[in-house]
């Protein structure tokens, strides 16, 4: 079933302070300087609220209780909490934290040179302005089913604290960071074509940094990344878009000059704890 335009205005206006609180702050269109969590805009992305992809008609409903999969979601969890409060859940815990300009630098180290709003503006923007078309996408499906989170049902700590309450009340299926986190891997992937292997990986890896931060189950964090595509595939088809990604591919050349100042082989260890 598809939602009305008045149905999706309503929900998109319901669930931006959510977005909000969950720490995926959506400010395409503000200066670097504005983007902090006190300061924050829900932003227009390419796409206007009514042509992106129906996560209703793509996505099917989440496990149920007494299914295969669900016992999947929790054994994947299980070992998503035996790794610890290490290097891996340090780096989930960066993952997590979309609402400073440094967020799209995670992005950096699969690039193999610094992203950030200073070195690369045109990769930064059209990052950020894609993010509320990536993260907004997988409301449809989020308030149907409204679905616990991982650390609803184990009683264990999340890398997001301060959103905990916040998070209560916002449904984990499917994750809006792992749409955003592969649908970046896509894009980038695409500016970047050598390094597509690397770059498609850390987009799957940022979804799953979820998982390991006990705030999403793992089919969450799957069917997030099918979002992630379908609005990447969609995107391509806004003149908007292609015009900024054709100005980061152009950006990209210069900038593969430009050494990560991110620490890569302490990400890459982090990352190489697949739990």
């Amino acid at each position: 079933m598809t939602m009305t335009r008045k149905c999706r205005t309503a929900l998109f206006s319901a669930v931006a302070v959510m977005l909000l609180a969950g720490g995926i702050v959506i400010a395409a269109d503000v200066p670097p300087a504005m983007t902090s969590p006190v300061n924050t805009l829900l932003a227009q992305g390419y796409l206007a609220r009514e042509a992106l992809p129906d996560s209703l008609a793509i996505l099917p409903a989440p496990p149920t209780e007494g299914s295969a999969a669900l016992a999947r979601d929790r054994e994947a969890s299980k070992a998503a909490l035996a790794l610890g409060k290490g290097a891996r859940w340090d780096l989930a815990t960066a993952d997590a934290d979309l609402r400073t300009p440094a967020a799209t630098g995670a992005f950096s180290c699969a690039a193999g040179f610094e992203i950030s709003p200073q070195a690369t503006p045109a990769i930064d923007r059209l990052m950020r302005r894609s993010l509320p078309d990536l993260g907004l996408a997988t409301y449809g499906v989020k308030e149907r089913y409204k679905r616990a989170r991982p650390f609803m049902e184990n009683g264990e700590a999340n890398c997001s604290p301060d959103y905990t309450e916040m998070l209560r009340k916002d449904g984990s299926y499917p994750s809006g960071h792992s749409a955003i986190g592969f649908g970046w891997g896509l894009m980038l992937a695409e500016i970047v074509p050598d390094r597509s292997a690397r770059l498609v990986a850390r987009g799957i890896a940022f979804g799953d940094s979820r998982r390991i931060c006990n705030l999403h189950w793992l089919s969450d964090v799957e069917q997030g990344r099918l979002m992630g595509a379908a609005v990447v595939a969609r995107l391509r088809a806004d003149p908007r878009f292609q015009a900024d990604l054709q100005a980061a591919k152009a950006e990209a050349i210069a900038a593969r000059s430009t050494a990560p100042s991110r620490n890569c082989a302490q990400e890459d260890a982090a990352l190489a704890q697949k739990p």
